[in-house]
């Protein structure tokens, strides 16, 4: 028997970008549960995927731009609010390779845009959850870690 078809708790493994231009940081609205909520452009890690290269590809879907990531901020575990399922977030930040403006690829997202951080923290019950905003204060505090923490091992 594989360990697949074992019953097991894990975690949803899910990458984010902080991406800061001219004091502003690119954020992304969606609609989640019937409220719109905005938050860096994140997702879930793909089977087979790894993180650098989710954080890559999340970036591009939900915003249209092409993101090149510099050093991992943090790594957040969290629970949503029904503590039905726990969240496993890294979060990147890095530089955006293109001077557009952002169009999201992806349905799910309505609109991709750069906001300042005043704005972003404005109106909390507007963020999606509690690691969007641990992520810019660690990102403010000047946390930086080398990609070469990440090891992919096969």
């Amino acid at each position: 028997m594989t360990l697949r078809n074992l019953n097991y708790w894990a975690p949803h493994v899910t990458v984010a970008a902080i991406v800061e231009k001219s004091n502003t940081f690119l954020m992304v609205e969606e609609m989640i549960a019937g409220r719109k909520v905005i938050t860096q452009p994140a997702g879930h890690l793909d089977e087979g995927e790894n993180l650098v290269d989710a954080v890559r590809r999340e970036v591009l879907e939900e915003t249209g731009l092409t993101f090149s990531p510099s050093y991992l901020v943090g790594i957040y575990q969290g629970k949503t609010a029904d503590n039905d399922h726990t969240w496993l977030r890294f979060t990147f930040t890095g530089e955006i390779l293109s001077n557009v403006e952002p169009s999201p690829r992806d349905a799910d997202i309505l609109r991709a845009f750069w906001m300042s951080e005043v704005d972003i923290r404005s109106d909390e019950s507007r963020i999606r959850s509690p690691q969007v905003l641990a992520g810019l204060d660690d990102y403010n505090a000047g946390q930086r870690f080398s990609l070469d923490l990440l090891r992919e091992l096969r």
